[in-house]
């Protein structure tokens, strides 16, 4: 939350500075760039707080340079021995997965396989300690994380290993899930098995008591990245 509330602050900032400036130049191109990165940073934040409020943990906004080093310090506090990975969204996989057999973790790459191996590809991701992928969109109103799933990031991912970790990009997280559904577009949803996460899975089935972790991961994790030059 800390690298949400110094962007933030950095952005009234730079709102105050445009507002005081006096030069027309200015004034007709400065507050675009800094309407837009404010309003991302509301969705981010907005976003951060629901995902918390339903047992989620954000782990913050980042730069891309920042995403694999922050994945290795997770998968080490977290005790996995093996990791499962997917392809990304926009973000470089190979780079993380590189990293984590650096830091010598084994990794089960994800990748399209015949039907008759599908059952042994989804068990090797089953046995998994951490599940990483990358989400199509985030949904700020409700903390939710939207996957699209494909035969190298097959849903797989994100239901089966005990932790998940999430990367979405922040010019993806929309304010609800109309927005999502729009980008997405009624072809897209009708071709696609879309994949809704709101928090880790939990179930209140016996005795009334709320248990996680049983139908799916026990806990998630998410980064929303930031681009540097954004």
């Amino acid at each position: 939350m800390a690298e949400i509330h110094k962007i933030i602050a950095s952005l009234k900032d730079a709102l105050g500075v445009g507002a005081r400036s006096n030069s027309q130049a200015e004034a007709a191109s400065a507050p675009v760039p800094v309407a837009q990165s404010a309003h991302r940073a509301a969705l981010a934040s907005t976003f951060a707080r629901e995902l918390e409020a339903v047992g989620g943990k954000f782990l913050g906004i980042l730069t891309p340079a920042e995403v694999t080093n922050r994945i290795v310090t997770l998968a080490g506090e977290i005790g996995a021995k093996t990791v499962a990975l997917g392809q990304g969204v926009e973000s470089d996989m190979e780079e993380i997965g590189e990293a984590l057999e650096r830091a010598d973790f084994r990794i089960v790459r994800t990748i399209p396989v015949a039907d008759t191996e599908r059952a042994a590809m989804r068990e090797r991701v089953a046995n998994a300690d951490m599940g990483i992928a990358e989400a199509d969109f985030a949904i700020a109103s409700t903390g939710t994380l939207a996957v699209v799933s494909t035969g190298d990031r097959p849903s797989s991912l994100t239901l089966l290993p005990p932790a998940s970790l999430v990367i979405v990009q922040i010019d993806r997280v929309m304010a609800n899930l109309a927005a999502v559904l729009a980008e997405l577009g009624a072809g897209g949803v009708a071709a696609n098995r879309l994949t809704l996460i709101t928090g880790p899975s939990r179930t209140a089935d016996i005795e009334k008591r709320i248990v996680l972790g049983v139908h799916g991961p026990k806990s998630i994790h998410v980064i929303v990245v930031w681009p540097r030059d954004d």
